[in-house]
C-alpha cells in the first residue's frame, strides 16, 4: 500500500513541477521578440490558467506526503539516524516546513492570480510563484535525495 501511495505522490509531484516551473518562466521572462523559439511559444501561455491546477496539485502533493509520512517516521527515518545522517534529515525537517509555508501561502496565491488587474500591473503573483516554484524544486530533490540514501519500505 505504501508503496502504490508513494508512485502516486511521485506522480503528483512531477506533474505538480512541471505546471509550476512552466508557469514560472511564464510569469517571469519577457515574452518580446521570441514569438517563433521554444521560449516564446513556452511564454506565450497565460500564467494565471495553471493557479488552480497548481492549487490542486500542490495540495493532493502535500496530502499524499502527510499519509506517506507516518510510514518514514516508523520505519525509515530510525535507521537513518543510526547510520548517522543527520544533514539529510536536516534538510528534509527543512523540506516539512517549507511544505506548511506553501499550504499556507496557496490561497494568497490563488487570489492573487484569478484577481489579477491589467490595469496596474503587479508583480506580486510572480513572485509567489517563485516562492512557490523553490518549495516545489526544493521538495521534490530532497525528497529523491532521502529515498536514494536507504529506500523506501524496507
Amino acid at each position: 500500500m505504501d508503496t502504490a501511495l508513494l508512485i502516486i505522490h511521485g506522480l503528483v509531484a512531477v506533474a505538480l513541477l512541471g505546471a509550476i516551473t512552466h508557469q514560472t518562466i511564464a510569469a517571469w521572462v519577457p515574452s518580446r521578440g521570441r514569438r517563433g523559439s521554444f521560449v516564446g511559444r513556452f511564454r506565450a501561455v497565460t500564467p494565471g490558467s495553471f493557479a488552480t491546477a497548481i492549487v490542486v496539485l500542490y495540495s493532493v502533493s502535500a496530502l499524499l506526503g502527510a499519509v506517506l509520512y507516518l510510514s518514514f517516521r516508523v520505519q525509515i527515518r530510525p535507521d537513518l539516524e543510526r547510520a548517522g545522517h543527520w544533514p539529510a534529515l536536516g534538510v528534509f525537517d527543512l523540506k516539512e516546513h517549507f511544505v506548511s509555508i506553501g499550504l499556507a501561502m496557496l490561497p494568497a496565491y490563488w487570489v492573487c492570480w484569478r484577481q489579477q488587474r491589467t490595469d496596474e500591473p503587479s508583480r506580486t503573483p510572480a513572485a509567489l510563484t517563485l516562492i512557490l516554484a523553490f518549495i516545489v524544486w526544493w521538495s521534490f530533490l530532497i525528497g529523491h535525495v532521502l529515498n536514494n540514501i536507504m529506500g523506501f519500505g524496507r
